[in-house]
C-alpha cells in the first residue's frame, strides 16, 4: 500500500492556522512524523485563497523539504497552479501532482509535463457536471483520463485514479460503489493504480475511526493501491499492515510482524 500522508492540508484548521500565521513549527512537527511514520508521499496542500496559494506552496515545499526526503505530493485544485510549480523547479526531486480530472484541459496542461518522467499524478473522477454518483460514470470518466494519459505519454503505474470516495452518511452505497470503480479500473487498466481520501467515508459519523478502518479493509480487498490518510494513526496502519498479510500481499505477515516491532501499531505511546 502506498501511503500519502494528508496533515500538510489548510483545510485542517491546526493547518489554516499555521499558514496564515506562518509558523512553521506545527508544519515541521507534522512533517517530520508522518515522515516517521512510513508514509510514501507527504501532501502539500495550501487550501488557501487564490491570491496567496502560490507564495504558500512555494512556502509550504520550502520548509518540508528542509526536514525531509519524502517525496511531496503537490496538491491543488488549480492545473495552471501546478504547471508553474513543475516547470520552476521548486520540488527537489520527482513526487505526485494532486490532481487532474475532466474539467477543462486539466489533463492536457498537467501531463505533457510529467510525461515520460517519475512523477506520479492522482486523477479525480469528476468533469464539468462534477462528481457523478453513478458508479458507472465514474469508471467512464477514469477511462478518458487513462486514455489521455497514455496518449501523452505518461507511465500509466505512476497514474493513481481516485474514484472520489463518498459519504457513507448521505450515499448508503458509498462502500458497495467504490469498491466496485476499483475493481472496474483494474479490469480496464490493471498497471494503473487505485487510490481515495478513506477518512471522506466517515464523514458526519460517530466513532469515525471503525467506519475508516473497515473501509480500508474492503477497499484493500477490492484492490486498492495507494491511499490519502493519516500515516500517525497506528488504527489505521495496523488495518493496512493485517489486510496486506491476510491477502497475501505480505507473504508470512514479514512486513506485519517489523511494523509491530518498529510501534507503528498495537503499542501505546
Amino acid at each position: 500500500m502506498i501511503i500519502i500522508g494528508e496533515k500538510i492540508n489548510g483545510a485542517i484548521p491546526s493547518i489554516k492556522e499555521a499558514i496564515a500565521r506562518r509558523d512553521e513549527s506545527l508544519i515541521l512537527e507534522r512533517t517530520r512524523a508522518q515522515a516517521e511514520a512510513g508514509a510514501d508521499f507527504l501532501d502539500c496542500a495550501p487550501s488557501t485563497s487564490t491570491d496567496v496559494e502560490y507564495e504558500t506552496m512555494v512556502w509550504l515545499i520550502r520548509l518540508m523539504q528542509g526536514v525531509t526526503d519524502v517525496p511531496l505530493c503537490i496538491d491543488s485544485p488549480n492545473a495552471k497552479l501546478l504547471a508553474r510549480i513543475l516547470e520552476e523547479g521548486h520540488v527537489n526531486k520527482p513526487g505526485m501532482v494532486n490532481s487532474v480530472n475532466e474539467e477543462g484541459t486539466k489533463c492536457e496542461t498537467i501531463f505533457p509535463l510529467i510525461a515520460g518522467t517519475d512523477w506520479n499524478v492522482i486523477g479525480l473522477t469528476c468533469d464539468q457536471d462534477g462528481i457523478p454518483a453513478d458508479p458507472g460514470k465514474k469508471v467512464e470518466i477514469a477511462k478518458r483520463i487513462i486514455d489521455k494519459a497514455d496518449h501523452y505519454g505518461v507511465k500509466l503505474s505512476n497514474l493513481h485514479i481516485d474514484p472520489c470516495v463518498m459519504a457513507l452518511a448521505t450515499m448508503p452505497s458509498s462502500m458497495e460503489d467504490f469498491a466496485l470503480c476499483i475493481e472496474r479500473i483494474h479490469a480496464y487498466a490493471p498497471e494503473v493504480k487505485v487510490t481515495g481520501a478513506i477518512s471522506n467515508i466517515s464523514f458526519d459519523m460517530p466513532a469515525r475511526k471503525y467506519v475508516n478502518m473497515n473501509c480500508m479493509a474492503y477497499a484493500i480487498a477490492a484492490g486498492l493501491d495507494s491511499a490519502i490518510m493519516d500515516p500517525c494513526s497506528q488504527d489505521m496502519m495496523g488495518t493496512i499492515f493485517a489486510c496486506e498479510a491476510l491477502r497475501g500481499r505480505d507473504k508470512g505477515g514479514r512486513k506485519y510482524n517489523r511494523a509491530y516491532r518498529q510501534g507503528k501499531f498495537g503499542q501505546k505511546k
